[in-house]
């Protein structure tokens, strides 16, 4: 027999290792053939798959499949017994079912017409149920409760099971979508939001997750910070469990899967994923030629998860035994999901033909069966029994995250016209004839007469207050630590850091030159060291956060003392081992070193700025970053956080369009402050000086973690230009500082009668700004003063509030907006600018008193000198003289003449004629 060519690579097994015992391979192999030959392909099939099984048990290393039959994971052999009343968990699975419906149902009257979605919970009930009643850990549980992720368009059940535990009242189902709006018989206004919303509901949920696919990545991340405070020291969550459910139409968002293999790599066996696979999105199939579940099966097998499939319902179990030559398994495994919705929108007697059907071995399976049985065939996500033993496997296994992928039908329960249809997400109302159906099917005790005297507002049901199924409820509730979903307010104080721990950045950088970045970063390191002898001290409750570029930050001085988080330690010997500044990994390591993964960092910056609820723990995330790949790449996650009221600091470092002028159009940020502007809970500055970065901070802190925290994050964009800081006036505007604006360099003293005029700058154009002050006084006779612009974003909020009051308030005195206020008896035109493009200043301009223009770096980033490209920009010192004189020739305060003078003079339109001044880098200084 001649030896058989094989590729290098077959199917992941390597072939070209050396055959020690070519004689004893060809045994194996004869072997194989003689199974093949006489007991057919499916029976060699078999065995294969049982050697490659002990395989693993016995540790040999062949890697894993990454697919297996379509079938389930656990054979019925191996399921548990099951320790619930099944049927009053039946019964409350109805009740559930029904009130989720109608609260959407009576959303849609004539008067109201909010919508809400019915579908979605109706496919997932059995889902939630089973862990609701065996396995959901509440705040009260001596381990600490378990953290879930609720599938967002689910959220009627979840308020339909508080009404049936006694903690919302039929009024405030009625408010459903009605937040404003919504009274109650009592007079209380106000009803539920429609999805999981913290904020909306602070004492209810506790993560958003409608914002498709930031569910599965948030709690990924949040199963890790929770390892990460075990491993700190600062709480033990080694009994916590974090639960995740999503949708199999939201797996194709890339947030979702795009961290699965940092679950794997940090052995997150406290996390597991419920993906209801119901084959549908909102459109029509999630695969409608392929199997959802068998690409979800690789992905998370690829990756190394524990992969468990609960595909059939226990109807299916004797069919599978008697399927002997694996026929009915071939079957499944080729049928796309396309033809299993339809099936499901059909009948029995369709399904017997069409499935069944397609074998004769198969046809005659079911021979003995109705058509009503074979309809009645369940898949496995409705199937409780299946269910909990995929939910126990979970939470035993070890070493691993675990994905459980639950088969359903999207609208189950909710009749023909429903389920299994390509609209029924859409689909928000039951006719009269629906919801006769419907309340049969659960087996519900209300009348027609109930149903008719208005189809708009079919009656909620309780089965009491006394009922064995509210005291079921009740118990297992109790028994697992309390109601979920819930969110704790209460948290321990901080002993916020003396004032005189902001010292060095108020007196200044002396003679040296230092970057705004690095002077942050200096702040950090010596707001660290305070009350480190305890491992939950203030100090070590902050939470670095470096995607990366901690070298680019200069954070790499944080590595030999703070280290690198990491749940393995450091087992391998790190290249830089002699240098002062090595990198170091540490089981108990402080930094959250992310990697190039600004998605993934801001799920940690959420998890650690919302600790003070989730864990009762405030800690204090500080999340670094290119200011351009910040706000502008995972601005909806930084939205969830604020939905989920995370505290801590933002830091866009080398921000700026023509400050990090080296890199080009995709790294220099010009609008960052905009997208900032957009997200109420974001407080935003752009600090010129480090004296402005330590009054900002020191506030930052007593706001977010002082008596009396705010909900609220802070963003700071800061500059790699280094620069000599001065140290703070003796005379500084604090709250000019805090509030937005103050007067920083008043108008050099020349003649009396000189033009007079303002310059307001943030950032980095603040050094502009000066420079023009000089030159506006030197060569042209024209005294401004210069304004330090600390916060565009705070001024406009700050006149936004004074037009709501006055707008509701309008036999009251009038609010004047401060910015106005600031600049009421400010002579001469107002001239703004930043290293970021016009439309930023502008947030302000409606409420400046008097004529008022700005400048910006509107236009893509470029590669080139900062003089140069400040040049280009128009933003440069030379630039705002002109634009100066421009505002004053036009009140006729200089000649009309004057502006074009002075751009000839300065030879404005010539980018080499800027001053080479500062060219620094694209590094930190």
């Amino acid at each position: 027999m001649t030896e058989r060519k094989r590729p290098v690579i077959s199917d992941g097994l390597p072939s070209q290792l050396p055959d020690i015992d070519p004689e004893e391979t060809a045994e194996w192999i004869s072997s194989l053939d003689g199974v093949i030959e006489e007991r057919g392909r499916q029976r060699a099939r078999y065995v294969m798959l049982r050697l490659l099984e002990r395989a693993r048990e016995s540790q040999v290393g062949v890697p894993p499949l990454t697919t297996t039959d379509y079938i389930n994971t656990i054979p019925p052999e191996r399921e548990p017994w099951f320790p619930g009343d099944e049927h009053t968990e039946r019964r409350i699975r109805a009740y559930i079912r029904w009130n989720a419906a109608m609260m959407v149902h009576r959303a849609q009257r004539p008067e109201i017409g909010v919508g809400g979605h019915i579908s979605t919970y109706a496919s997932a009930a059995s889902l939630y149920e089973v862990g609701f009643n065996h396995f959901f850990r509440g705040k009260h549980h001596p381990g600490g409760g378990d953290q879930i992720f609720f599938q967002g368009h689910a959220s009627p059940g979840f308020y339909a099971r508080a009404y049936l535990e006694g903690r919302l009242s039929e009024d405030q189902l009625d408010g459903f979508r009605q937040e404003l709006s919504h009274r109650s018989s009592g007079g209380v206004r106000g009803g539920l939001p429609s999805y999981p919303h913290p904020r909306l509901m602070p004492d209810f949920w506790e993560f958003p997750t409608v914002s498709m696919g930031l569910g599965g990545l948030n709690a990924i991340y949040q199963a890790r910070f929770n390892r990460y405070l075990l491993h700190r020291g600062i709480k033990d969550t080694s009994q916590q469990r974090v639960w995740a459910f999503l949708g199999d139409g939201e797996m194709d968002e890339p947030e979702t899967i795009g961290a699965i293999g940092l679950g794997a790599r940090e052995e997150l066996d406290n996390l597991t994923f419920v993906i209801n696979c119901n084959l549908q999105r909102l459109d029509g199939p999630v695969r409608g030629n392929g199997k959802v579940i068998q690409e979800l099966e690789a992905f998370f097998r690829g990756a190394g998860w524990n992969v468990i499939k609960v595909i059939w319902g226990r109807e299916w179990d004797p069919l599978l035994a008697a399927d002997t030559d694996g026929a009915l398994v071939n079957l499944m495994n080729v049928t796309p999901d396309g033809d299993y919705q339809t099936y499901k929108a059909e009948s029995g007697a369709y399904v017997r033909e069409h499935f069944f059907g397609r074998d004769p071995r198969t046809r005659r399976m079911v021979e003995h069966l109705s058509d009503e049985e074979i309809w009645n065939l369940k898949r496995g996500g409705h199937d409780y029994r299946k269910l909990y033993a995929a939910y126990l496997a979970a939470v035993e296994h070890t070493g691993q995250p675990t994905v459980i992928l639950a088969k359903t039908i999207k609208g189950w329960t909710l009749g023909s016209q429903f389920e299994a249809r390509n609209a029924t997400h859409q689909m928000k109302k039951l006719t009269l004839d629906d919801l006769k159906a419907f309340r049969d099917r659960l087996y519900l005790e209300i009348p027609d007469s109930a149903l008719e005297a208005n189809p708009y507002l079919p009656p909620y049901f309780h089965p009491g207050e006394k009922s064995d199924e509210t005291a079921y409820l009740r118990e297992r509730r109790e028994a697992l630590g309390g109601y979920l979903p819930a969110r704790r307010t209460t948290t321990i104080p901080l002993n916020l850091p003396p004032t005189s721990a902001y010292g060095d950045l108020k007196r200044g950088s002396g003679k040296q030159k230092v970057a705004t970045t690095m002077a942050f970063v200096r702040l950090l390191k010596d707001l660290m060291k305070t009350d480190r002898d305890t491992p939950a001290g203030f100090g070590a409750r902050f939470v670095p956060i470096i995607p990366d570029e901690a070298r680019t930050f200069g954070m790499d001085s944080l590595f030999p003392t703070a280290k690198i988080y990491s749940p393995h330690g450091q087992n391998y010997t790190p290249v830089d081992r002699e240098l002062f500044l090595s990198y170091r990994e540490a089981t108990g390591g402080q930094i959250l070193h992310e990697g190039i993964n600004e998605a993934g960092s801001v799920a940690s910056f959420t998890a650690a700025g919302t600790s003070y609820a989730t864990h009762g723990e405030p800690m204090i995330p500080l999340y670094i970053f290119y200011s351009m790949f910040g706000f502008q790449r995972t601005a909806d996650g930084l939205w969830a956080a604020a939905d989920q009221m995370a505290r801590g600091f933002l830091l866009g470092a080398t921000a700026g369009r023509t400050t990090l002028n080296g890199e080009g159009l995709q790294h220099e940020d010009g609008h960052s402050h905009l997208i900032v502007a957009t997200n109420p809970a974001v407080v935003a500055y752009d600090p010129a000086f480090a004296f402005e970065i330590a009054y900002l901070v020191e506030d930052g802190l007593r706001r977010m973690y002082g008596d009396q925290p705010e909900d609220v994050f802070y963003y700071f964009t800061v500059y790699n230009e280094p620069i000599i800081q001065p140290a703070e006036p003796a005379d500084l505007d604090v709250a000019g500082l805090l509030r937005g604006l103050y007067r920083y360099a008043p108008a050099p003293s020349i003649a009396p009668d000189a033009p007079r005029a303002q310059v307001l700058a943030s950032g980095t154009g603040m050094q502009w700004a000066l420079r023009a002050q000089e030159l506006l006084a030197q060569d042209w006779g024209v005294a401004a003063d210069v304004w330090s612009a600390t916060s565009w974003g705070e001024l406009r909020r700050d006149a936004i509030d004074a037009e709501r009051y006055n707008l509701l308030h309008p036999g009251h005195e009038q609010r004047v907006p401060y910015v106005t206020q600031a600049l009421q008896d400010a002579p001469g035109p107002v001239v703004a600018v930043s290293d970021f493009m016009r439309a930023v200043p502008d947030l302000i301009s409606r409420w400046v008193p008097g004529d008022y223009t700005s400048l910006g770096t509107d236009g893509f980033g470029l590669s080139d000198t900062r003089a140069a490209l400040r040049r280009h920009f128009h933003v440069d010192a030379e630039s705002i003289v002109v634009a100066t004189l421009g505002q004053l020739a036009r009140r006729g305060e200089v000649p009309a003449g004057t502006p074009a003078e002075a751009a000839q003079k300065y030879a404005l339109d010539d980018v080499t004629a800027a001053p080479a001044g500062e060219t620094g880098g694209a590094e930190a200084g």
